[in-house]
């Protein structure tokens, strides 16, 4: 992968020069969680392009079941901040290994709070050196999904999407990655990391 785009340095993330005056993190009750925005090489080729990995969630008609997601999930008690949280649950549900891949947390995107399901949710922003090797977790995991960085950064083609949901119509933007829609709490994540990329 070619060296890491001067933004994604810690400073960059971190400073609230990126950030809103007033983040959205919802009531005292929210949960915290915790995604891993993990960018890696596409191949072993020193070259090779970059790759975000992406999972689909099993449906079992829970809010986000089918999504196409970031790794994550909500911080256990052992977690020492939204890192580790991030982490863990890539570790859990794609099989990660941070040593073996080389991974390298180099800052975090806004927090913000998902009503729907009372989750206050940190993006953690990962550079793996070499490709992880990775195994789907069957309960939690349909598919990993190694999409294209470029797939998000500023610019990229944005799909206007009109369906039901629950019975109520609805309409949003969605980024057309793979032969699938990334949308939602996903799609504003890798949205601003593209915003961020797109003017460094």
């Amino acid at each position: 992968m070619p060296a890491p785009p001067a933004a994604l340095v810690p400073e960059r993330l971190d400073t609230g020069e990126r950030r809103t005056a007033a983040v959205l993190t919802g009531p005292d009750s929210a949960r915290d969680a915790a995604v891993l925005v993990l960018i890696a090489p596409a191949s072993n080729d020193p070259d090779a392009e970059a790759e975000v990995i992406l999972i689909r969630r099993v449906d079992r008609g829970g809010h986000h079941g089918g999504d196409v997601a970031l790794p994550g999930g909500r911080s256990e008690p052992g977690d020492s901040d939204a890192a580790a949280t991030a982490i863990r649950e890539a570790a859990e549900e794609v099989g990660l290994d941070p040593i073996l891949s080389g991974v390298r947390v180099v800052g975090q995107l806004e927090t913000f709070w998902i009503p729907i399901s009372d989750y206050r949710v940190t993006p953690v922003v990962a550079l793996a050196a070499r490709r992880p090797v990775l195994m789907a977790s069957p309960d939690e995991v349909e598919a990993i999904v190694r999409a294209p960085l470029a797939a998000f950064v500023a610019g990229a083609r944005i799909e206007l999407v009109e369906t039901e949901i629950r019975g109520f119509p609805v309409r949003f933007g969605a980024y057309p990655t793979m032969g699938l829609r990334v949308w939602g709490a996903t799609a504003r994540i890798l949205g601003q990391l593209g915003a961020i990329l797109g003017d460094a």
